[in-house]
């Protein structure tokens, strides 16, 4: 098993979480709620408002997101659904863990639990110049105030 930290469409709640719970992709567990130790560029760019995760490590903020405990053939799928590794990479990025799955806000987890981990993050480091003067999210949510569209790909020409 491996962990991915996912901080876009595949998250709870957005277009394509789904895909994380569609058996025929293979398995994935969630595990806890994170976010990036290293602050990184959160961009929503292109005419399909994808969300992306440039790799200029130290620019912009933390960023929020999920890790997952995913299969060989989840993995598998992932590279394919992100284009791996053409469109996005698939690279090492350290954590610090907010909440881990099932740990109530209140009493908070045992002492020995670790509060820092890695996992695979798909990052780009092919993008438009002009994405870098994009505004920085902390945290990307498909249905935010930030009123762009996200395209399925299943309605994009």
């Amino acid at each position: 098993m491996a962990r991915v930290f996912v901080y876009g469409t595949l998250k709870k709640g957005q277009p394509n979480y789904f895909r994380m719970t569609d058996k025929r992709n293979g398995r994935a567990e969630y595990c806890c709620s994170a976010r990036t130790v290293e602050k990184f560029p959160l961009v929503i760019a292109g005419k399909y408002s994808i969300p992306f995760l440039l790799n200029v490590p130290g620019v912009g903020q933390q960023v929020e997101g999920e890790v997952y405990s995913v299969d060989t053939q989840m993995l598998q799928f992932l590279d394919e659904f992100e284009g791996c590794p053409h469109m996005y990479q698939r690279t090492s990025v350290e954590l610090e863990v907010k909440q881990w799955a099932g740990e109530s806000t209140s009493s908070g987890q045992s002492a020995d639990a670790p509060r820092r981990m890695n996992a695979f993050v798909y990052s780009t480091t092919t993008y438009q110049p002009e994405w870098r003067s994009l505004p920085i999210y902390e945290s990307y949510d498909a249905y935010g105030s930030h009123g762009l569209v996200y395209v399925s790909r299943e309605y994009r020409d």
